[in-house]
């Protein structure tokens, strides 16, 4: 799982692919655990981004789940029941729930929450390092220098200012305009069909296969997504 997905924790397999759709079409990628101790190892293993949690999960409920959680990660969680008592809700809060959404609910508003929550929750992310390391692809981003296997890249400043913004923001879709919106300043009437033309430079530069993508991916209709894993920073 990239970093920075959202991780669903819940037994019910549609309702996970349900929601994994609807999520990324509105720019997250997402992958699901249909148990708590499947759950809890994806958490650690990975770096998702924020956890959706269902309080009727088997072997644990989500109570004992958000606990176990909170003794080793401060990942935001968004717990769901379909009991929806005011007494659930205040255990998971007092669990560390970040956030609580009764069944059935409207994905519309799953994403709200989710934004929300992620806007309160914001400080919570670890300090930004100043070196990536995606495998065999190191970036200095106070340096604006790129290397694989050992061997430096030659990127353009647009180039560089594109790869470490995905880099940046692993598992979120982003189409031409944001990119574009995100870093304010680069001129882009000096390329023909900017982003397009600027991904394709930088996947031949890293040797990056578009048909099996080891970093960059094409999402189609939607924009691009790095999929690099981070295993590294400094």
């Amino acid at each position: 799982m990239p970093d920075g997905q959202i991780l669903l924790i819940d037994d019910d397999e549609k309702l996970t692919a349900v929601l994994s759709q609807y999520l990324e079409k509105n720019g997250w990628l997402s992958t699901a655990a249909h148990t708590s101790e499947e759950g809890v190892q994806k958490i650690k293993s990975t770096n998702p981004r924020l956890v959706i949690l269902d309080v009727m999960i088997p072997t644990k409920d989500g109570f004992q789940t958000c606990r176990e959680i909170r003794a080793f990660s401060q990942v935001p969680i968004i717990m769901l029941t379909a009991r929806g008592e005011v007494t659930d809700r205040i255990v998971g809060l007092e669990m560390g729930a970040d956030d609580y959404l009764s069944k059935p609910f409207e994905p519309r508003e799953l994403l709200a929450r989710i934004q929300s929550v992620l806007r309160r929750t914001g400080d919570r992310k670890p300090k930004e390092s100043n070196r990536l390391t995606f495998g065999d692809l190191e970036l200095d981003l106070f340096a604006r220098t790129a290397a694989r296997r050992g061997k430096n890249i030659d990127l353009t400043t647009a180039e560089f200012d594109v790869l470490a913004l995905f880099a940046k923001n692993p598992g979120r879709v982003m189409n031409r305009n944001q990119v574009m919106d995100e870093l304010k300043g680069v001129d882009w009437q000096a390329f023909q069909r900017s982003i397009d033309v600027l991904i394709s430079r930088i996947r031949h530069k890293l040797d990056d296969d578009p048909k099996r993508p080891v970093f960059i991916k094409t999402v189609w209709g939607e924009g691009y997504v790095f999929v690099g894993k981070v295993q590294a920073a400094a």
